[in-house]
């Protein structure tokens, strides 16, 4: 087979527009290789990535154990199917329940994937323990949601780029205010048929928005209160990016059902997994839910690995360190800024908000600007830059970034 060889990153970009589908815009920068918390493109100049694939890389690009996980169990074996058994899943499950504290797992692909799996589960939880009749069963979620682009999931999104003409829409949706307990108590009472409460701890599409304090302890509460399971989507937040291993533990607070992809795998390989007690995942039965990758070998060891270097390396504790600091810093900035209203986030996920309206281009040239200086971030929202390195980043390394972003900014204050 003939490949096309890339010479510039314009041939790129173009092969992709004359060949793909146009569902993205991307910063126009072609990368070709990742090592640690840098990525080079394709003519050889080196950026800070400070997205991490959208917290996927939380460990690194292209980390040595595992990629070397990756390798090493490809050359045995890379899948069987669920049709049969194979010698490592059930190796992987029980270390992921122990790390995690949950009694079962349910191994899938993607993060949309793994929500589509707890919704399933949630309703047929309701049908047959909570005693719900059939087809009545609702889930009660937020608005400015992002938990993927399925049918389903795009049915109770407000995001009308997401939407628009992809219906017609899935029912069974209670859509709420995020961070309003009151709402959420007030749709409990007001329908008995409730199976779960869906949630980001932190909305990170939305533009990292960070609830108050306690609204996830409240939340918990109020679902145990009615009989609701508090479903926790940490597809994003998860893995310690937040200076915790789980977003939830700022609050302690114990999901009846947990959501987990991205950097479950470390960049490496697609993996998502559900997690929940017995009582509930037990509802699921021989033929009713799968599929044909999900907790295929590759996956397995690649997850293992992924989870043994968070530990291994601390990264929930340097994302806490570090995501202090680069707040700090950047409060200092915007004390005498025209251009940035608020910094705002937990551990390494943070958001600077511009000073400009959602349909300005304002953070788009901003972001065109840092790449330029050898900084890799983007827009969300119009008008919210996202920033979230890799885990593995150490303090000098911060400080430079701190140092490209503020230099940068200051080219557009008024």
């Amino acid at each position: 087979m003939h490949l096309e060889k890339i010479t510039s990153s314009q041939q790129a970009i173009d092969l992709e527009d004359k060949h793909g589908a146009h569902n993205y815009h991307p910063l126009p920068v072609v990368l070709a290789k990742g090592e640690g918390v840098y990525v080079w493109d394709v003519e050889g100049k080196k950026y800070f990535d400070f997205l991490s694939a959208y917290s996927a890389v939380n460990q690194g690009h292209c980390h040595p154990r595992i990629v070397g996980a990756m390798t090493e169990q490809a050359e045995k074996l890379t899948l069987t199917s669920r049709a049969f058994h194979n010698d490592i899943l059930g190796r992987y499950e029980k270390y992921a329940t122990e790390y995690f504290g949950f009694d079962k797992l349910l191994p899938m692909n993607t993060g949309a994937e793994a929500v589509e799996t707890a919704i399933k589960l949630a309703r047929k939880w309701a049908y047959e323990k909570k005693g719900v009749e059939e087809a009545e069963a609702k889930i009660i979620v937020c608005e400015n949601n992002f938990h993927g682009r399925t049918t389903t999931i795009i049915s109770f999104s407000n995001d009308e780029g997401a939407r628009k003409n992809f219906g017609p829409y899935t029912p069974g949706f209670i859509k709420i205010p995020y961070n309003d307990t009151e709402a959420l108590e007030r749709a409990l009472k007001e329908n008995e048929n409730i199976a779960g409460f869906l949630v980001e701890p932190i909305q990170g599409e939305a533009g990292v928005y960070v609830p108050a304090e306690g609204f996830l302890t409240r939340a918990k509460e109020l679902c145990e209160q009615h009989g609701v399971l508090f479903i926790a989507d940490e597809v994003q937040t998860g893995i310690a990016r937040t200076g915790k291993l789980l977003a939830v533990d700022h609050e302690n607070v114990k999901p009846d059902v947990l959501i987990l992809g991205k950097a479950i795998s470390g960049g490496v390989y697609p993996v998502s997994a559900v997690l929940a007690n017995d009582e509930v995942m037990n509802v699921i039965k021989p033929g009713q839910h799968g599929s044909t990758f999900g907790g295929n070998p590759v996956a397995c060891a690649v997850a293992m690995a992924a989870l043994e270097v968070i530990k291994d390396e601390d990264l929930a504790e340097n994302a806490e360190r570090l995501g202090n600091l680069f707040r700090r810093k950047m409060n200092d900035y915007i004390r005498s800024s025209n251009i940035v209203n608020l910094v705002r986030g937990k551990g390494l996920l943070n958001a600077i908000v511009i000073n400009d309206s959602e349909d300005s281009s304002t953070a788009w040239d901003i972001c065109m600007k840092l790449k330029e200086n050898g900084l890799l971030a983007k827009p969300t929202h119009g008008n919210i830059i996202r920033f979230a390195p890799p885990l593995v980043m150490n303090e000098e390394q911060l400080l430079e970034c701190v140092d490209i972003i503020s230099k940068t900014l200051q080219d557009f204050e008024k």
